[in-house]
């Protein structure tokens, strides 16, 4: 099985807007993942992204410890190692560490003052210019996510602009990986699981190690072409879609040397109602708001900080 490198250009330029959006619509519906070259994301401010999550992560523990993402009710800050077991069967530990980064606010914001979920303020290392990159990048994925929503628009027949009001102020996150080299390849870099917003953005350095199990199917690799995104559909439009869109398993395993990857993903407005789209038949699962999806399916990957 293929998973298509759709070129971004097609759709933005205009030049090929309708077989963009047929081959578009035929991976999601396949299985959901797929790599977009041409998004216009400058190579340089990528490079400086990975270079500010390298100069976080090689800070002391102590010093990451003072952000972890366990005392912090918005999913910002530091992931530990052990923190996290993505395959909620198995149990099994990450072997990775991570930083989050959400929509930022101010302190003196209404939302944050009355404590709205994911409505908080972001935390920041003390690192020059970290702050910058990153939130610089965040909005550079953020427009090419919402850009792609257009798409998904046209391919599932909704009036133009359907899901722009639903990410105006979404929860995206965006979050900066590092995977420790393990050439005993014991563990799992990140267990069997599917991701829980709408669309993921991944770009990775290169090194191998993810892998998709389509459906009726066994572990394939996934592709790395260079200065692509991947991308694939998470659980929260899989269940917009009314389950025409599909969400598939993936996994990392632990890689021979270091890997290192920056994930960006576009979870709608907390207040967003989640339901069937028009169109699309008998709604398959009751209606929920964005923040309580995405809660219930944190609430499940987090281990608890008192046992580490």
């Amino acid at each position: 099985m293929d998973i298509p490198v759709l070129d971004w250009q097609r759709f933005a330029s205009g030049s090929d807007v309708a077989g963009f959006v047929k081959d578009l619509g035929a991976a999601c519906r396949d299985t959901g993942f797929f790599l977009v070259k041409g998004h216009g994301i400058p190579e340089t401010l990528i490079h400086d992204v990975f270079a500010k999550g390298d100069a976080f992560f090689a800070r002391p523990q102590a010093e990451k410890a003072a952000l972890d993402i366990r005392g912090n009710p918005h999913n910002r800050g530091w992931a530990c190692q052990g923190s996290e077991a993505l395959d909620e069967t198995s149990g099994q530990m990450d072997r990775k560490e991570a930083f989050n980064v959400g929509f930022d606010l101010p302190a003196d914001d209404p939302r944050v003052l009355k404590g709205e979920p994911f409505r908080g303020v972001n935390i920041w290392p003390e690192i020059d210019g970290f702050r910058d990159t990153m939130l610089r990048y965040y909005d550079a994925a953020l427009a090419l996510g919402i850009g792609l929503h257009r798409a998904f628009e046209m391919d599932l027949d909704l009036p133009e602009g359907y899901f722009a009001p639903h990410f105006s102020e979404p929860m995206a996150t965006l979050r900066v990986l590092s995977y420790p080299a393990a050439p005993d390849g014991e563990g799992i870099g990140a267990g069997a699981h599917t991701d829980y917003g709408s669309v993921t953005l991944l770009m990775t350095d290169g090194v191998g190690g993810l892998q998709v199990k389509p459906r009726g199917g066994d572990w394939i690799n996934v592709p790395h072409v260079k200065g692509a995104y991947v991308v694939n559909i998470g659980d929260c439009l899989m269940r917009w879609s009314n389950d025409i869109y599909v969400s598939t398993s993936h996994r990392v395993l632990p890689p021979k040397t270091a890997r290192r990857s920056i994930a960006f993903f576009l979870d709608p407005n907390p207040d967003s109602v989640i339901t069937a789209l028009p169109g699309t038949g008998e709604a398959k699962y009751p209606a929920i708001t964005g923040a309580d999806y995405l809660r219930s399916r944190l609430d499940a990957t987090y281990t608890p900080k008192e046992i580490q």
